[in-house]
């Protein structure tokens, strides 16, 4: 083996090492059974598969494989910066930044064009201007909304979550798939309504 393709080999899986510890980053949304909190690795894979099955209801023709692709990088960043919830508002404040020194670092130990392929990715999904990341958005808005559907609003239930703060975070999710964003008004959050477990702020 060439010194050229070993120094490469090195760095890339100098990468692929490092990434395995997203699997340790914590998110406050619970597995479906409501046992335990899942981490970053499996709502990136879960969000993969969901993006195979329900590209569908796009609103707009998307590039599957550069979704996936987008949905599986995208929270490297939180090795480094950590998980910022949803509605931490405090947290949100300081996010871009911590998350922009975590994408220089983790995205650079790759050879130089991988890691500037996976940088314009998530660069990609953080702007949201192309139909493949808006659909992303979706997915990440989705998937945790499903999950606290599964474990009776158990999440929304611990952090006192509003349905303002829930409509908010999806307002755009609509133009990107009317159909999904339909369904989850119906099957995930109107029951979570009804039996209290999201905050229906009194109408003024």
């Amino acid at each position: 083996m060439d010194e050229n393709t070993k120094k490469r080999l090195d760095q890339q899986f100098a990468f692929i090492r490092e990434i395995d510890r997203e699997k340790f980053i914590g998110r406050q949304t619970y597995l479906s059974d409501g046992r335990r909190k899942e981490n970053d690795a499996e709502h990136a894979w879960h969000m993969a598969i969901m993006t195979m099955l329900l590209s569908e209801y796009a609103n707009e023709p998307i590039d599957v494989l550069h979704t996936i692709g987008m949905l599986l990088i995208h929270d490297l960043v939180e090795i480094d910066a950590g998980d910022t919830y949803a509605y931490d508002e405090e947290g949100k404040k300081t996010q871009a930044d911590r998350e922009k020194k975590a994408a220089d670092r983790i995205y650079g130990l790759l050879p130089e064009e991988q890691g500037k392929m996976l940088y314009d990715l998530w660069l990609e999904f953080e702007a949201q201007k192309t139909p493949e990341a808006k659909f992303a958005r979706v997915m990440d808005n989705l998937q945790p909304m499903m999950l606290n559907a599964a474990t009776d609003g158990k999440a929304w239930v611990e952090h006192g979550v509003h349905l303002a703060q829930i409509m908010k975070r999806n307002e755009h999710t609509a133009e990107y798939s009317e159909i999904l964003m339909e369904y989850a008004r119906e099957m995930f959050i109107q029951p979570n309504l009804d039996n209290g477990h999201i905050i229906e702020d009194e109408k003024k």
